[in-house]
């Protein structure tokens, strides 16, 4: 590993990607820790605190930005808006016909896909900056499972709502900024590298939380049930089913092409994380509808804790939208039908299976079986250690599998980025095969 570790510096431009992607995080979580104009900071120092105890919707965010959203600070929103968009994109792919031509049209449809993914951003983090806006005006109601009603914009007015608004969306626009830079100039995806740096400095915060709720030994047992986790999705990552395909021979006037086979590979966590982020947003949408419905009985509902993170009602929730949004995202990103017409069009084949029809359908049929391996996979390591601290009555971190599948997903891809580039010059690299 250490030697490994050295290789990466011997290659000057393996690394000046690797510092300039520091330096990247680094700004990013500067910036997270800027609050906006007219913020009160003593009163985020407060809630800062309970968010990390009450587990209500704030503490999950919290996580995917860094505790930027909790000071409104210049980063708050983080890089959730330019996630969403880039996913309300894929999925309209398969729905507007405009966006299917797009999708097939190669690197120039991409290129237009990400000029509206940039666009659909800016629009998302203005709706999102202004609820903000009001809901941390008015005590954050169901936002932060408190029953908070500090104002945290004492001067609250339309000309400081605006600037308020226009910072943070400015802001979104810096931080997509930043992940597109990681992408073309540093090492990994920029937008999960972005999100594994707001989960890793949110990690000993948390980590406290549970000590003084637990105790030591309970955080002893916690950090063995996550090491079993850690292998576990290591090897559950690296898991794929590889699907043989042939081309035939043809001619083509005097030369002959074809005659190759290769394979088609299915991961078994084909969904990666965005399952537990869908499921998660769908269960707290009610909080959110609780600060504008104001019916008595929908508010008690949200409000009486059958919705907190660490009750039994969410965990059993929980486990069935993850089941249900991973074979719905699976099903999205991988055509059966198209894989299938695009071997037929190559000449090619999967022995033993006939071109068209038969092909999809032994397609489909495998993607099923391995997605539901992954889908209960994904349930386990987001519910397991959910499930300890519900019966220990720890609520200082109900978001622990989460965390772990997207660190270790993230690393993992990252390594392999420096492995490709550590192997085109003839090093060895840190992934043994």
């Amino acid at each position: 590993m250490l030697s490994s570790l050295k290789n990466i510096f011997k290659i000057a431009d393996l690394r000046n990607k690797v510092f300039f992607t520091f330096a990247m995080i680094g700004l990013y979580l500067f910036g997270t820790n800027i609050p906006g104009p007219g913020v009160d900071y003593h009163i985020v120092q407060n809630l800062l605190a309970n968010a990390k105890s009450q587990g209500g919707i704030l503490s999950f965010l919290n996580l995917l930005t860094g505790s930027g959203l909790s000071k409104m600070a210049v980063f708050g929103l983080g890089i959730m808006p330019y996630i969403t968009a880039t996913i309300i994109v894929q999925l309209l792919g398969v729905v507007i016909p405009k966006f299917e031509e797009w999708r097939d049209q190669g690197a120039v449809g991409q290129k237009k896909l990400t000029q509206a993914s940039r666009y659909l951003t800016i629009a998302l983090a203005i709706m999102q900056a202004t609820g903000l806006a009001f809901l941390f005006h008015g005590g954050g109601g169901g936002l932060f499972g408190t029953g908070a009603n500090d104002n945290f914009i004492p001067d609250f007015s339309a000309p400081r709502v605006i600037f308020l608004v226009l910072t943070m969306t400015a802001g979104t626009a810096v931080v997509m900024w930043l992940a597109e830079l990681v992408t073309q100039r540093g090492i990994g995806q920029g937008m999960s590298i972005l999100i594994f740096a707001s989960v890793l400095a949110s990690i000993p915060g948390y980590g406290s939380a549970v000590l003084s709720e637990g105790g030591k030994y309970k955080l002893g047992f916690i950090i063995l049930v996550a090491v079993a986790i850690l292998v576990g999705i290591v090897f559950v990552e690296q898991g794929q089913r590889r699907i043989p395909v042939t081309f035939a021979k043809r001619v083509q006037g005097r030369r002959m092409y074809g005659g190759s086979s290769t394979y088609i590979p299915i991961k078994v966590n084909q969904a990666g994380v965005v399952p537990i982020i869908f499921a998660s947003s769908i269960l707290y949408f009610p909080a959110l509808l609780s600060n504008v419905i104001h019916w008595k009985p929908f508010q008690n509902f949200v409000q009486n804790d059958l919705l907190k993170p660490t009750s039994g009602v969410y965990l059993i929730l929980y486990g069935i939208f993850i089941l249900l949004f991973a074979f719905f995202y699976v099903s999205i990103t991988f055509d059966p039908h198209q894989q299938a017409d695009i071997i037929r069009k190559q000449g090619g084949y999967i022995p033993g299976i006939r071109p068209g029809p038969p092909t999809e359908r032994f397609l489909a049929k495998t993607l099923n079986r391995i997605t539901v391996f992954g889908a209960l996979f994904l349930t386990v390591v987001a519910l397991l250690p959910s499930l300890i601290f519900h019966l220990w009555g720890i609520t200082g971190y109900p978001y622990a599998g989460t965390t772990l599948l997207i660190a270790v997903g993230v690393l993992m891809e990252t390594l392999r980025q420096i492995d490709s580039q550590l192997a085109m010059r003839n090093y060895e690299g840190f992934l043994k095969v």
